[in-house]
Order: C-alpha cells, then sequence, then structure tokens
C-alpha cells in the first residue's frame, strides 16, 4: 500500500514549538525514566523527548471521527519535532469506565498508524495510577491553606457559585482550621462518610470573573470500584483537577487541548504552580493550549446521541459502518492514510468552524486510488447473452490489478457466451446521448469483445429479463484488431458461468441534512432512510478469496472492503466506502 505524501502545513501550535525549541524552554528538563514528581525527575538523565504531547481519553465509550483529529495532531507534532506523545487514560471516574474502552481506544490509535513508544520507554499510562501522589499533592494544598473540606451539598454549592455577573458566596466552612480539613479529608478516603457529605475544595476566589476558579471541586466521594484500582480508593480527584498534576508528573511540554477547556486554563495553571511552590513539581511547567474541535456536518458526535442511535437500534451497534466511531469506520473501510491526510488538510485553528463530509470522503477516496486494487461487479444484474458466441466455450481476458500501477500485473476475467451487465447498461428506448446497450448500437465490453445489441426478452409484466447481442470476434482487447472499430459506449460485465453472488451493502451517510437536529427539530427525524440498501451482487471470480478488510475500487461503482466480521473463507460480504464522486453536491 502507498502512503500518501503529504507536507505538514504550519500553524499556531506548530509556530509555538519552534519558538519553545528556538528559545531551549524545555532543554533543562530531565527525565527520571518514568512519570513522577521532582525528586524523581531530578535523578534522572536530560530527557532525551525533545517535547512531550500527550493524548488523553476518558475510557468510557469508544473514540469518534473528532477524536482521529486530536490523535493525528498529538502524535504528528510529536514525530515532527524529536518527541513522544503519551497515550494516557484519563480514568478518574470510576462509573463510567471499562477495560472494554480501554482495548478500543488502544486498537484505534494503532490502527491510526501511531505508537506512544520511543525516546527510551513505552509511554502507556494510566491517571489512575497517579492517584497516590494526587491525594498527597491535595494534604500538601490543604496544609498550604489553599485547600479545604465544604459540607454543602452539591445544590448549595452550586447556588453559591454566582453568575457571569454576580460574585459568589463564600462557603460557611471556607476558613475552617487546616487541620480539620486535614482530618475529615483523610476521614473521607478511609470511608468513613457517604457520597456526597463532603467535598474538597480549592480556595481560590469566589469573586474571580472566571467561575472556574471560584473554589473548584476537586475530590469527591465515590464508593464504587474503579476498573484499575479496584476498591482501594473511595475518594476520586475531578478531572480538572487531575489533568494538569498528570501532565506534570509525565513531563508534558505542549498539553493540547480543545476550546471548551480554554477557560479552565486558569485552573491549570493556579494547580501547577501551588504545587510547584510546595517542591512537588518543578519548573518548566506544562502549558496548556487550545484548538477548535472538529465540527462535521451529515454526523453526530454527542456522546448521549451516540448512545441513543445504538441502544434504540437506529444503527446495529457502535462498529455499524454508518456511525461517526472510529470501529465503524474501519468497518466501512476507510483508511489510517486518509484520517491522517484529512487532519492535515483541515489544519488547526482557534476559531470554530464547519467541515463539510464531502471533504473526509474525498481524503478517503484519494488514498484508496492509489491503493486499491481494481475488480469489477455487477451490482443490479441483468443476462447478456452473445448469440453467436460457442455455447460451452470460455476464454480468459486480462484486465490490470491498478491501471496507475503497472507493477501490480494483470488477472485473468474469464469470458463465455452470457454475461451479466447492470440493468442500467441497456435500454429499449435511449434518451439522446445514452452510448450504452439498445437495438442497433456497439458497445465495447471492457477487457473483451464490441458487441451489437439485437434485442430483449420480456415477462409477462413488460420488465425487460434477458438482453441478446453479437458479437465481433476480431475486436478484442489487446488484440490487432480492437482499435477496427471504434464505439462509444464501454460497459463491464461478468461471466455468468464464472461469477460468484455475494451480500454487498450500500452504505451512505447517516443523516440526510448538514446538521441533525439543528433549531427545534429532532435529530433522529434527520436520519437517512437511504442510508443502506443490502443487495446480491455478482462479482468476478478473484473476488471469492478476498480476505477480511481487504479493500477494492468495484469499477465503475466506488470503494469497497471485505467486511471484517461478516466474511467468511469463499464467502466475502463487501461493504461500499465510498462512491467514486460525491452524490451529494447540489
Amino acid at each position: 500500500m502507498t502512503e500518501h505524501k503529504n507536507h505538514p502545513t504550519s500553524n499556531f501550535l506548530r509556530s509555538i514549538i519552534e519558538r519553545d525549541l528556538a528559545q531551549g524552554t524545555y532543554a533543562s528538563r530531565r527525565w527520571g525514566g518514568s512519570p513522577g514528581d521532582a525528586a524523581h525527575h531530578a535523578k534522572g538523565l536530560p530527557d532525551p523527548a525533545k517535547i512531550r504531547t500527550r493524548f488523553p481519553p476518558e475510557p468510557n465509550g469508544y473514540l469518534h471521527i473528532g477524536h482521529a483529529k486530536s490523535i493525528c495532531l498529538n502524535f504528528g507534532l510529536a514525530r515532527d519535532y524529536g518527541g513522544v506523545c503519551h497515550l494516557r487514560f484519563d480514568d478518574t471516574n470510576p462509573e463510567k469506565e471499562e477495560q472494554e474502552y480501554v482495548d478500543g481506544i488502544i486498537d484505534a490509535v494503532r490502527w491510526l498508524g501511531f505508537s506512544w513508544q520511543g525516546c527510551g520507554g513505552d509511554h502507556l499510562y494510566y491517571a489512575s495510577n497517579y492517584f497516590d501522589f494526587m491525594y498527597r499533592a491535595a494534604e500538601t494544598l490543604i496544609e498550604a491553606g489553599h485547600a479545604y473540606v465544604d459540607e454543602q451539598s452539591a445544590e448549595e454549592i452550586r447556588a453559591s457559585r454566582g453568575t457571569l455577573t454576580e460574585p459568589g458566596k463564600n462557603s460557611p466552612w471556607r476558613d475552617r482550621p487546616k487541620e480539620e480539613s486535614l482530618r475529615l479529608f483523610r476521614e473521607m478516603r478511609e470511608g468513613r462518610h457517604p457520597d456526597g457529605a463532603m467535598v474538597l475544595r480549592a480556595k481560590i476566589d469566589m469573586a474571580s470573573p472566571n467561575i472556574n476558579l471560584r473554589d473548584p471541586v476537586i475530590y469527591r466521594i465515590k464508593h464504587a470500584t474503579h476498573h484499575n484500582t479496584g476498591d482501594r480508593w473511595c475518594i476520586y480527584p475531578m478531572y480538572t483537577y487531575a489533568h494538569p498534576i498528570e501532565d506534570a508528573l509525565e513531563n508534558i511540554t505542549h498539553s493540547i487541548c480543545t476550546l471548551e477547556f480554554e477557560d479552565q486554563r486558569p485552573f491549570y495553571d493556579w494547580v501547577l504552580e501551588r504545587l510547584a511552590e510546595s517542591g512537588l513539581l518543578t519548573h518548566p511547567l506544562p502549558k496548556q493550549y487550545e484548538f477548535a474541535r472538529l465540527n462535521l456536518t451529515y454526523v453526530v458526535l454527542s456522546k448521549r446521541k451516540l448512545i441513543e442511535l445504538v441502544e434504540k437500534g437506529y444503527v446495529n451497534g457502535w462498529d455499524d459502518p454508518r456511525m461517526p466511531t472510529l470501529v465503524g469506520a474501519r468497518r466501512r473501510g476507510y483508511t489510517p492514510e486518509g484520517f491522517r491526510l484529512f487532519a492535515e488538510r483541515i489544519g488547526v485553528s482557534k476559531a470554530d468552524s464547519w467541515i463539510d463530509y464531502a471533504v473526509l470522503e474525498d481524503c478517503m477516496r484519494e488514498t484508496l486510488n492509489e491503493s486499491a486494487l481494481r475488480r469489477i461487479a455487477v451490482l443490479d444484474p441483468i443476462k447478456l447473452v452473445i448469440d453467436n458466441y460457442p455455447a460451452g466455450q470460455s476464454e480468459e481476458c486480462h484486465a490490470p490489478n491498478h491501471p496507475l500501477r503497472p507493477e501490480l500485473g494483470q488477472r485473468v476475467v474469464p469470458f463465455s457466451r452470457e454475461l451479466w451487465i447492470e440493468r442500467e447498461d441497456f435500454m429499449e428506448t435511449p434518451p439522446k446521448g445514452y452510448f450504452r446497450l439498445f437495438p442497433g448500437n456497439r458497445v465495447r465490453l471492457r477487457y473483451g469483445y464490441v458487441v451489437e445489441c439485437t434485442g430483449c426478452e420480456k415477462d409477462a409484466n413488460g420488465n425487460v429479463t434477458v438482453v441478446h447481442c453479437t458479437y465481433l470476434p476480431d475486436t478484442k482487447s489487446g488484440t490487432p484488431g480492437a482499435d477496427a472499430v471504434k464505439v462509444k459506449g464501454n460497459i463491464h460485465w461478468v461471466s455468468a458461468a464464472h461469477a460468484h453472488p455475494a451480500e454487498v451493502r450500500l452504505y451512505d451517510r447517516l443523516f440526510r441534512v448538514p446538521h441533525p437536529g439543528a433549531g427545534d427539530r429532532d435529530y433522529l427525524d434527520d436520519l437517512n432512510p437511504d442510508s443502506v440498501k443490502i443487495i446480491t451482487a455478482q462479482l468476478e471470480p478473484a473476488l471469492k478469496e478476498s480476505r477480511p478488510e481487504e479493500r477494492f475500487q468495484f469499477e465503475r461503482h466506488g470503494y469497497f472492503i471485505a467486511d471484517r466480521y461478516d466474511s467468511r473463507p469463499g464467502q466475502p460480504v463487501f461493504n461500499r466506502t465510498t462512491t467514486l464522486r460525491d452524490g451529494w453536491q447540489k
């Protein structure tokens, strides 16, 4: 398979990284061989990674197309600047996370062509492995007067936060002695209090114009079993507290987030600075940068909506080829190369914008055009009988495996008296400009002979059932007589005696409008009723032994893949990846 050649274009993140490298911003860092605090890294050698980025998914669902952009961005930047990208599972919420999702995320990142190995190690990490440090850091914040235990209910805390125009109100527990907060926090850890009884809050500024700095909660009680730590903990850190700590322990230089985290950046910096003041962390500290998340037309990426589509049976599971999940995209036949090209093509911006789904499809076509072998499939078959061809005889025609890559050679396509052709390739009374089969007209059977249509047979309802023709024996493709007869039409075919019937699933976009659910509409009302059509097609014999996930261009029809789950030896099932051209353009 050929890799699409493409050169990274500059963006604001690349400019930041290049500036930091030129100024030696992170040149003094040391790496202790694994994540750790200031003392751990101080014992290490100079960090072999020039930069460190991370892709930090929460393992509470399947990754989707939007995640592909973030994966390509973070791993791509690390690769291009002599660094390493960590794969880190942000597993701080025990109630929603499962090993199934961990495994799926690992598979997805590998499938996209990226690795978390490099610069002297295997950089796959779990936030939950840092719980001990996070707890120690929280005690340090309490002892320094930067955190306190609050016994207000969640509703009371919410009510006292204030609004964008009104300051918040101090908790009645805000000035409790730090010794008391420390005792209660330890009791929380020991499981002596029920869920919701109290929380640990950072003490910052209840009048801050940034609501995220109004004493945010950093620990809550949750008596729940964690997929990685089991029942060892009954208190869990909040994501906004845990995330900067995870970055610092892992020596992350450039922490790249989507724009919804921009308002959280001051708290990110506050946490790191307070822990550096205490000596737990050391400078230079990680820096957070935000970019616009992917907004793609004709899809929904909301986890709630995706769950509804699956659980209510609008699709056949998370890996349904119509789903915007990466497991669905893979099953549909989308390529890692296409996703990497897409990420490069749409670029990185600070401003939100919509990307037309056609851009993603074009990237897939571009990479598949280079890599997919050509094959013949008749999707809506009707019989063509060559009346003057000897009954029982067959011969070999030769077709290129890839017209742009002659090194891939040719394949044999058997030819016989009875063929399958596309129903649309015959019309008894054609309109002007129709150059395919109609009585009296000649066409070339691609890779075969020129034939002349003589008529057709019909059933009792007037439907055409068989088309008849005669062939010109001296016009076979590849022979001296091939150019002797000029024709305007060229159609594909499969020998009926040699054809392999197979299930083919014609997938299209799941939604029929660019913005499902826009305005006051229910997004389910925008589902495309024609998003899949299942047919039995007639395939050339070379396709019979297709292996799961083999990709092909079915000539004239588009790109298809042998389904990775439902295909069996000698019985492939094909999914349409995309048509040859965009059929959605107005």
